[in-house]
């Protein structure tokens, strides 16, 4: 198809800063802090800074896991870091992740404070701190290990290409949402082909693959995310929502979905976790309740 109003590149680029979309203002082409501001720290062992896209709910359902089994040495703060007022270019935010990109993890349960930036990071630091949720002996490390850089892989083209142009561009456009949308299926295919013969991703075993695959494939086939379960026909991989439906029903999930949310049903929304009672008492339906 020929468009008529079709783009040229020009022979240099230049930055537009009104190039529209949502998200549109956080958008830049240089890296480093806009702006002097310290981070709040907890009590806790753990210090998660972090907003409850699918990346940041990686690491909130991994810590709700830990604790969900036992490790109390998993507590943990979480700070809201609201990435469309640009907290993330912070000094202090940048100090811990110089990408700018949440989630980031500081472990302070040692003689010296740690950084962990990027989400596959972080859950296998985690993972492998506590020793669980990834295999430690081989084929089985290795299939877990795989299937999470298949997410970190494989989730752009659903989100930053899929999803962009499908639900955040500032107006449609055929070309790139049949693009991702064919490669959002193939994943998709991919996906429902080895949960066929799996109960989870890696294995017989949850594990941080899971926890990885599940906030952006189930909730894509969920309908959650994008609004874009019919136009994708999720439906119709039925190992993939099999496999959606077990996860989302696993209490610490239904937690790790809550912490740092600052949209949807105020009740499922708990901006900041601190407690494990945070989720029956500040919630946002009980700190600011209908008037």
């Amino acid at each position: 198809m020929t468009d008529a109003a079709e783009y040229v590149p020009p022979k240099i680029w230049t930055w537009d800063k009104e190039n529209g979309g949502q998200f549109a203002n956080i958008n830049r082409p240089i890296a480093g802090a806009t702006h002097d501001k310290e981070l709040p720290v907890g009590k806790h062992p753990f210090q998660l800074y972090s907003l409850a896209t699918p990346n940041g709910v990686k690491v909130t359902v991994m810590l709700e896991e830990l604790l969900a089994a036992g490790y109390s040495g998993a507590e943990y703060d979480a700070w809201l870091i609201r990435i469309n007022e640009g907290d993330q270019f912070g000094s202090g935010f940048v100090d811990i992740n110089p990408n700018s990109k949440i989630p980031a993890l500081v472990d302070r349960s040692g003689p010296e404070p740690i950084r962990v930036f990027e989400s596959g990071s972080i859950l296998i630091h985690l993972a492998e701190k506590f020793g669980v949720f990834l295999p430690t002996e081989q084929p089985a490390r290795a299939e877990t290990l795989s299937w999470l850089m298949w997410q970190m892989g494989s989730a752009p083209f659903l989100g930053g290409g899929f999803g962009h142009f499908y639900a955040y561009a500032p107006f449609k456009q055929e070309y790139p949402i049949n693009r991702y949308a064919m490669e959002v299926k193939r994943q998709f295919d991919v996906l429902d082909r080895q949960l066929a013969d799996h109960e989870f991703v890696a294995g017989a075993d949850y594990t941080i693959a899971d926890m990885a695959i599940y906030p952006w494939y189930g909730a894509v086939a969920r309908g959650e995310a994008y609004n874009a379960a019919e136009f994708l026909q999720t439906h119709e991989y039925k190992n993939v929502m099999r496999w959606a439906d077990q996860i989302a029903a696993r209490l610490a999930v239904k937690r790790g979905r809550m912490v740092n949310r600052a949209v949807g049903d105020p009740s499922s929304q708990l901006r900041e976790r601190h407690d494990a009672g945070d989720f029956d008492t500040r919630t946002q339906d009980k700190l600011e309740p209908a008037s």
